[in-house]
């Protein structure tokens, strides 16, 4: 059984490294200047230790399954949405590569070449990043081919926009260590699918 408070302070790690640039929770190996005497003071402790008793067995996987998409309170948790969230979060980690090959596919149909998908236009998101914003492909995809080909840092000198870009920069290099997948599949899926076109 998982203690509430080891509940929260897992929460508190994941809730830092996700929403500021200076936390990188795996460096820090999950430790934040947390005392129980404040959690002890917090009107929603109880969702910590409900959270705590229901997701026992991969308890870092339902608060990532949340902040990846944009929950970052507790108690918008615990709720259908954050179920939800956290079941098509174990589906895809559970398929990453079958996942990551349907995205592929879908990718090779866009009317543009493959360097087009990756590259940012008169300061615009690079159309990889707008397909996945429109929901048509997976955060992970976008992760894993970042981390292959290296176009987030590369192209985001270009993006004019100062709103948005910055948390969506922000969310794939926060959850890029969190995606496990092998990136000679993932590399081999991406070779065929392009040079088949």
């Amino acid at each position: 059984m998982i203690d509430p408070f080891d509940s929260f302070k897992l929460y508190n790690a994941l809730k830092l490294h996700f929403e500021s640039n200076s936390y990188d929770a795996i460096k820090y190996n999950f430790k934040t200047n947390v005392k129980a005497t404040s959690f002890l003071k917090r009107k929603d402790k109880y969702f910590f230790a409900k959270i705590a008793r229901q997701y026992e067995k991969d308890l870092m996987g339902y608060y990532i399954a949340n902040f990846k998409h944009g929950i970052s309170y507790v108690g918008d948790m615990i709720n259908e949405v954050g179920e939800d969230n956290y079941k098509n979060h174990k589906r895809i980690r559970e398929s990453i590569h079958r996942v990551f090959s349907v995205d592929i596919n879908r990718l090779t149909e866009e009317d543009c070449t493959f360097d087009e998908l990756f590259e940012s236009v008169d300061g615009q998101h690079p159309p990889v990043v707008q397909i996945w914003m429109q929901e048509d492909i997976s955060l992970e995809t976008v992760v894993i081919l970042n981390s292959i080909l290296g176009f987030i840092p590369r192209e985001s000198k270009k993006i004019s926009d100062t709103i948005i870009w910055p948390d969506i920069q922000r969310k794939i290099d926060k959850y890029g260590p969190f995606v496990k997948y092998d990136v000679n599949k993932c590399k081999t899926i991406l070779t065929k699918a392009f040079t088949s076109i």
